[in-house]
């Protein structure tokens, strides 16, 4: 395909959200995408900002990825999340951290 070129599939018409993470202090983590599932950006916001947001997007619900591994059974370095590389970023397993 050229680079010019539009894959026919590719509907900007279709909204996806994956959630990632609830936290404790009523932040939904999650992805959005727009045409494909699998090119999107990681969000953060309040549960009924969250809400809002998949509303006003009409955006269909995406069960949670397993983790990607490469082929030897080790994480696949190409598939990361900003909360994996930046120090002390709540995950769904950890508290947010306080400001001071």
């Amino acid at each position: 395909m050229a680079p010019t070129e539009l894959n026919a599939e590719f509907n900007t018409e279709r909204r996806f959200v994956r959630i990632t993470g609830e936290r404790s202090d009523g932040f939904v983590e999650f992805d959005f995408a727009i045409g494909e599932p699998e090119l999107f950006v990681e969000l953060l916001l309040s549960r009924p900002a969250f809400e809002e947001f998949c509303a006003h997007n009409h955006a269909e619900l995406l069960t949670a990825e397993p983790p990607h591994t490469a082929d030897d059974g080790n994480p696949d370095d190409l598939h990361w999340r900003l909360a994996d590389v930046v120090p002390g970023s709540p995950t769904p397993a950890t508290e947010p951290q306080q400001r001071s």
